[in-house]
Order: structure tokens, then C-alpha cells, then sequence
């Protein structure tokens, strides 16, 4: 976790409480702390910090109801809302053009009290950011390390979050799926169902996936399968530049073994070697890739 998610992160959890929250209180539900006492000590204090010279209205209160008292944090909903913003003509009209040129689907209320929306939209949008209704639900159960339930390739889940990420023009949700007892990643908008809370979270956030990080077959969030692919020498260059770090063959030829999620984004990647690219690899992938191009003749 990078330090702007767990400021963000940060700020969802002491927006979203009724009672302050002692610092260890933050250390469980923020997550991207060092576990060692003293250097969390610092990374806090430096995190309170930035969010002051943010203009965050960070409240310092006592905790209610511990003996001996301890200080606790929380922001106040109408604090940090504040008051009317007011822009000079220039900044007011880079906001309105900024704003025309990536578009967040859904609420924009904010915006429009900044009068930065709902004008004539620039002639060419570089991008359009989506947001799902259950996204919102999602981004607090996380900050909250809560448990959700939706359904998800027809099958009922229930998931603790770990992150919610935007890469590729899709939210995807990495979290740790119970009934699997892994981790596993999820895009939002394949969510077949209402997005509902199922209790508290109990198992301590892992490693998380960014899917950036991640080739297209390896998007999914079924177990991982590997299956082994060899090109030829002519085309082995440009599958190492795709791959990365996989050494050539003797011959010039590359083989690699796959981590396979995504069955159809395996297929396309190993078709767009057209004859070049042949799946080795266990037997079963193998068969299952011959039969498969036999029915599509």
C-alpha cells in the first residue's frame, strides 16, 4: 500500500465513526502500517501531519468510556465539508475543463456546487472514470474491514476487502474470499447482485494484488492454473518483451509457465503467435486448447 491509499484510507476511517479512534484503532482498520511499534509511531504522527497541512479538520478527543484516558481521532462530517469554495475565473475555468475531460459517472453534487460541472462538455473526453453503486459500500467495508456478500459468477461470496483499484477502465476488488480460504480478485461491474455487509473481518489483510501488475490472463478469480507455452525463435524477442524476465532457449526460442485465471485471454494471448506458439503443457491445458481450436473450425 502506497502512501495517497493509506492517507485516503486514513481519512475514510476517521470520517466514517462515531467515537474517536485511538491510534491503534487506526492501525487495525488502515492496514499499510509498520508492524514494529516505534517506526508506526512515526509513520502516524507524519500521516496526522499531512493531513493537517491538507486543511483535513483532524480532531484530537478523548476516547469516551477508558480509564486511564487515551486520546482518539475523528473528523467531523461538517468540518471537513466546509464552507462555500471560491475560484478566480482562470482556476475556476481549468476545473471545468478538467472535469470535462474525465468524467466520474453517478453523483457529481460536489462538482456542481463548485459550478465545475453540468457545462458544455469538452469536444474530445480523454477518459470516463465509472462508479458503481456498490462501489461506495466496497470502498467503507474496506475502510472499515468489514465482510461483504454479492454474487459473482452466479455463486454467493463473501469477501473481506483488502483494495479497491481502477486499471483499465474497470474497478476490480482484491480481497479474501472465505469459502476459498485465498485471496482473490474481482471486477465490480461482474458483480451479479446488491453488495451487502456479512460482519466483521477476521483475517488479517495479505498481499494484494494490483492489476497493473497483472497480464490479462492472469485476471480472474477462479484458482490459478499453470500451462507452459513455447514460441518459435522468429517471434520468441516479442514475447519476451511481453513477459519480462523469461530467458531465450539455445535455439532462440522462449518457453514460459503461465499462472492462468482468465481461459480466453490464455487462448488469445498464445493465438496472436498464430503457428508460432504451441501450448506444451500440463496435458489437460493442452488437450482442452486442441479441442477448443478444433471447434472452431
Amino acid at each position: 500500500m502506497d502512501k495517497l491509499e493509506r492517507l485516503l484510507n486514513l481519512t475514510a476511517a476517521l470520517l466514517n465513526t462515531d467515537r474517536p479512534l485511538t491510534a491503534e484503532d487506526l492501525r487495525a482498520r488502515v492496514g499499510g502500517y509498520p508492524d514494529e511499534k516505534s517506526s508506526f509511531r512515526r509513520t502516524f504522527e507524519r500521516d496526522k501531519d499531512d493531513l493537517r497541512s491538507m486543511g483535513v479538520p483532524l480532531r484530537v478527543e478523548v476516547v469516551p468510556g477508558i480509564d486511564p484516558p487515551i486520546d482518539g481521532y475523528r473528523i467531523d462530517r461538517e468540518e471537513y465539508a466546509g464552507g462555500e469554495l471560491h475560484f478566480e475565473p482562470d482556476e475556476l475555468a481549468a476545473l471545468n475543463f478538467a472535469t470535462n475531460l474525465v468524467r466520474l459517472d453517478g453523483d457529481e453534487t460536489a462538482l456542481v456546487k463548485l459550478g465545475a460541472a453540468g457545462g458544455s462538455p469538452a469536444k474530445e473526453q480523454v477518459g470516463r472514470v465509472p462508479f458503481p453503486d456498490a462501489l461506495a459500500t466496497l470502498i467503507s467495508a474496506a475502510a472499515d474491514r468489514q465482510a461483504v456478500s454479492f454474487i459473482y459468477n452466479g455463486a454467493e461470496r463473501t469477501v473481506e476487502p483488502w483494495r479497491l483499484s481502477f486499471s483499465r477502465g474497470h474497478w476490480y476488488l482484491s480481497g479474501w474470499d472465505r469459502a476459498r480460504a485465498a485471496d482473490r480478485l474481482y471486477r465490480v461491474d461482474r458483480l451479479g447482485s446488491d453488495v451487502t455487509l456479512a460482519g466483521e473481518a477476521v483475517e488479517p489483510v495479505g498481499s494484494i494484488a494490483d492489476p497493473l501488475d497483472l497480464r490479462s490472463w492472469e485476471l480472474g478469480d477462479g484458482p490459478a492454473v499453470e500451462a507452459t507455452v513455447r514460441v518459435d525463435p522468429d517471434q520468441a524477442a516479442f514475447a519476451q518483451h511481453i513477459l519480462g524476465d523469461v530467458s531465450l532457449a539455445d535455439d532462440g526460442s522462449l518457453t514460459a509457465t503461465l499462472q492462468v485465471r482468465n481461459v480466453e485471454a490464455f487462448r488469445s494471448f498464445v493465438l496472436s503467435f498464430l503457428e508460432h506458439a504451441e501450448v506444451i503443457g500440463p496435458p489437460q491445458i493442452r488437450a482442452d486448447f486442441i479441442a477448443w481450436l478444433e471447434a472452431q473450425t
